[in-house]
């Protein structure tokens, strides 16, 4: 059986395009005993609360006929952020050359955050232009890559 976020994928994927926007991920997650199922998208002038509109109620129309997940859950439908989370190659690749904030599970010369500029990703390795350097760090070392918001 497929995950709920691959259905709820598939269900979202031509709602979304239909209201000029693209599908940039799906989360089905448990926070304080509740479930949530967040849709997130993008636009290139970017997301409004009318987009979130037009994605949410045919959404939650599909979804309650598909009717892809046993019990309760809150259906949120926002925009990817300013400071988005990449996640899918494709993420990577159009943010190349982009500031990046990268989490580290483990810390390395006493720091767990480093901020960089996106230089590549491959198969999970991310390369960070750093002010020391350019480091390719391993997919097993990083727990999160966001876009750096700078005010």
């Amino acid at each position: 059986m497929a995950k709920v976020t691959e259905l709820t994928a598939a269900l979202a994927a031509p709602i979304v395009e239909a209201a000029g926007c693209s599908l940039w991920d799906v989360e089905y997650v448990k926070e304080a005993g509740e479930w949530f199922l967040r849709i997130y998208i993008d636009k290139a002038d970017g997301v409004s609360i009318n987009d979130c509109e037009a994605v949410s109620r045919p959404l939650s129309d599909a979804l309650d006929e598909a009717d892809p997940i046993e019990g309760s859950y809150t259906l949120e439908v926002s925009s990817a952020g300013a400071d988005r989370a990449l996640k899918k190659p494709e993420h990577f690749a159009r943010f190349v050359g982009s500031e990046v904030d990268v989490k580290l599970y483990r810390a390395r010369d006493g720091r767990k955050e480093l901020t960089g500029v996106l230089r590549g990703y491959d198969g999970g390795d991310v390369t960070v232009e750093l002010p020391g350097g350019t480091e390719t760090l391993e997919k097993k070392d990083v727990a999160q890559v966001r876009l750096h918001v700078s005010f």
